[in-house]
């Protein structure tokens, strides 16, 4: 399993179970499980993967996550198919200036990938409410899958969500502990 922890700047999705709106310093655990499917195909690339969060009702993702994209392209080329991940690209991604820190990184092999969201930057503000975490994987020479999460914040006790990809991903789970 490999361990993948975006850079912590602010306190983030905490103290799920006490959350007052406006409180600047949440402290709760907040992981991410992505399995990226070994795929017995000709031409295997890496897929693209846009994680966010949607506000139910609301236009536009209230967070970006993550983004994994093919980094080590000469000249940024590989933000040339971040336009490929269409929903995560309608949802604010091409808003970003690429690469984002705390945000953006590499393309993952195929695997179990945890992601841990305690510190994330665009975390530290989200408001309470009903949610969506979206996960969306595109793959040159493959396909494209989107899974959704629904979940409400703040949470009161601990909470497990899972999704289970078709093809482009795995199972995917979304943890939370106060």
């Amino acid at each position: 399993m490999t361990r993948h922890r975006l850079t912590p700047t602010l306190s983030a999705i905490g103290a799920l179970g006490a959350l007052t709106v406006g409180s600047p310093a949440w402290a709760a655990t907040v992981q991410l499980k992505i399995e990226v499917p070994r795929l017995n195909v000709a031409e295997y690339h890496k897929p693209y993967i846009g994680v966010w969060l949607e506000k139910a009702g609301e236009p536009g993702a209230a967070a970006q996550l993550a983004v994994w994209y093919d980094m080590k392209k000469p000249n940024s080329a590989g933000t040339k198919w971040l336009k490929d991940m269409r929903q995560w690209w309608r949802q604010g991604g091409r808003e970003l200036t690429m690469p984002v820190d705390g945000v953006s990184g590499a393309t993952r092999a195929p695997g179990e990938h945890v992601i841990s969201f305690d510190k994330h930057p665009n975390l530290a503000k989200l408001p309470a409410g009903q949610y969506e975490l979206v996960i969306e994987s595109s793959r040159e020479a493959g396909g494209r899958e989107v899974q959704r999460i629904p979940f409400t914040w703040p949470v009161k006790t601990a909470a497990e969500a899972k999704a289970q990809g078709e093809h482009e991903l795995g199972a995917v789970q979304l943890t939370v502990k106060p």
